[in-house]
């Protein structure tokens, strides 16, 4: 049995959204030191979609995978749809992930809650 789904090896292969924005609405990053995996995600919002979003990830192939999974689910998407995005919805969306590489999917729902944390703490400096 193959340790990656087809799912899982498209995202790792062809990731989605890499990058980083300039003036970003909304940043979050989250580290693992248990495995080494760090993951940023780099926000854009406009009337409350998330219009633009690029990660950065440092992390095995899994941790790759799941951030691409992430950054697609989130596009286009209000805020508060893209808070619902949890971890088990991440690795659904993937097709499985092995037991070992679960926290990987916890660390692409994680940093993407504090990206749009970020955002709504600015804003409501702002006002």
């Amino acid at each position: 049995m193959a340790l990656y789904t087809d799912k899982v090896m498209e995202h790792f292969e062809n990731p989605r959204n890499v990058g980083t924005l300039e003036d970003p609405d909304g940043v979050g990053e989250v580290g693992n030191l248990a495995c080494g995996d760090i993951m940023t995600f780099y926000i854009k919002v406009k009337d409350n979609i998330i219009t633009d979003i690029k990660f950065k990830t440092f992390g095995c192939g899994a941790a790759i995978a799941v951030s691409s999974m992430v950054s697609e689910m989130a596009k286009n998407k209000t805020v508060e749809e893209a808070k619902k995005i949890t971890n088990a919805k991440v690795a659904e969306m993937l097709g499985g992930l092995p037991r070992n590489k679960m926290h990987c999917s916890n660390l692409g729902a994680d940093t993407l809650q504090k990206a749009i944390q970020n955002y709504l703490d600015k804003k409501s400096n702002k006002l």
